[in-house]
Parts: C-alpha cells; structure tokens; sequence
C-alpha cells in the first residue's frame, strides 16, 4: 500500500506536471541528462560511465529527458515515475523527437522488476527525497542492480536543510537544526497532506547506502559554474557561490 509521502507526492505531481515542465523543460532538454540545477550534465561528468550496451534503470524519471539520453548512447533503458502526469510528458516528448523509451507508473519503494536485471541505476532528483522509508528503495534498487552494479544519484545537498529555501540574501543564514529530521509537509485546508519532503543528513545517506549492501564510490557536489544565471526555486548565484546546493552520490552493490 502506498504510504501517505506518496499518495500525497503523487497527487502534487500530477497537478504540477504541466507547469514543472513548461518551465524547466528546455533547460532539461527533450533528450538530455542534467544531473541538477547547477547544470552538471551526464555528456561531461560520466558519472555513470560507458553505458553502451548496459541495462540501465531510471528512478523518478519525469519525462525521461534522462532517460531518453542514455538511450541515444545506446543503453538499453527502462524509466518510471510516481505521477501520471510526468509521463504523459514523456509520451509527448517521444512523439516529438521520435526516440522512444518504455515508461511505467510505479512507486520506488516497491520495483515492478526482476531481480538482477539491470547494470546501472540512476536517478536525477527523482523519488529519494520524497519517500518516506528511503531504506525500502536502496533495497529495491540493490534487488534489481546486477552484483557489482553501480548506482548514482542526486539529491538536494543536506546542508540546504538548515537555510530557508530562498533564492536571495535571506537564503544564507541558518533557521533551523541540520539534525532535525522533521520533513517538510504542505497541507490543504482540510489538513490533507499534499506534499511532502524529507531530510536525511550525509551520515544518514551513507549510512543507508552501507546498510543496504552498497559499497560508496564517490561523491560529487557541484560548484555554481561561473556565466550561470538561472534561478531554480532556492537554487541561485548568489547562493551557489557560499553553499553547495546538490549532492551526487555513488555507490556501487557489493
């Protein structure tokens, strides 16, 4: 059963697709894989290395921009997301730019995937941060990986937590404990949960990584790149060049 961080992440999903992708879709271009607002793209870093030939996996896809990408380079993908929305996204963007990808609807707690059928997993700011039991997915994905299978994603930096999610002067000074792991809850006037989001600290990441059989192999925190001028929620110049504001993980299964 869906827990309530899904049920609710799901419903905002599918109300804000259309206007998530209207404004960050052509920075994330139709095919193309930007790990994060700072614009870290996969075409540079490769932090997933070679995926020619490989069985790769992307979690909380959206429209499978990403996705999309990997299967230019010749990867052999399969992509989900929670919301309905976000992929009725990548259907228009398939008939667009006639790449096609298989997508399905499915909660990253619980993989509709065999076990061992993929090399690589991937997930640019998708589904970690939004799920209430992170464990159950780094289960899921070591379940699914191939052993050895590397594993790389990105996720808002943990410091960021201890800011206000303001893109201007007043998003540089601490409000709140780094170590308190209370989640960020939006509610509808019925007290109906909406949207939720939740904190884990650096410890908290590796300690679920190790935890869960993965060995961790790296870790990336982009700098804000110097000419880069767009604001994306509390993402920014001003406070890119003091705080780092994404972390990308890796972490390979045992």
């Amino acid at each position: 059963m869906p827990s309530g961080s899904s049920r609710a992440n799901r419903g905002w999903w599918d109300g804000n697709a259309d206007d998530y992708q209207a404004e960050h879709g052509a920075f994330l271009r139709d095919s193309g894989f930007v790990w994060c607002p700072e614009g870290l793209d996969e075409a540079d870093a490769r932090l997933l290395g070679d995926v020619r030939g490989r069985d790769v996996l992307e979690i909380g896809c959206g429209a499978a921009q990403c996705a999309r990408w990997l299967a230019a380079q010749g990867a052999r993908v399969a992509a989900f997301d929670l919301s309905r929305g976000q992929l009725l996204h990548a259907r228009r963007l398939d008939e667009e730019t006639g790449l096609r990808v298989p997508v399905v609807q499915a909660d990253a707690e619980s993989l509709p995937f065999a076990a061992e059928s993929f090399d690589l997993a991937c997930s640019a700011f998708g589904a970690l941060p939004f799920v209430a039991d992170a464990g159950a997915v780094f289960r899921e994905v070591g379940r699914v990986l191939r052993p050895g299978g590397r594993f790389v994603f990105s996720v808002s930096h943990p410091i960021r937590w201890a800011f206000p999610d303001d893109p201007g002067p007043r998003g540089l000074t601490s409000d709140r404990s780094y170590f308190d792991r209370t989640p960020y809850e939006e509610r509808d006037e019925d007290g109906t949960l909406t949207y939720v989001e939740h904190h884990r600290t650096l410890g908290d990441w590796i300690g679920l990584m190790a935890g869960s059989g993965f060995a961790v192999t790296g870790l990336v925190e982009p700098e804000w790149p110097e000419g880069h001028d767009r604001v994306w929620g509390g993402w920014s110049p001003l406070r890119g060049r003091h705080l780092p504001g994404t972390a990308v993980f890796s972490c390979a299964r045992i």
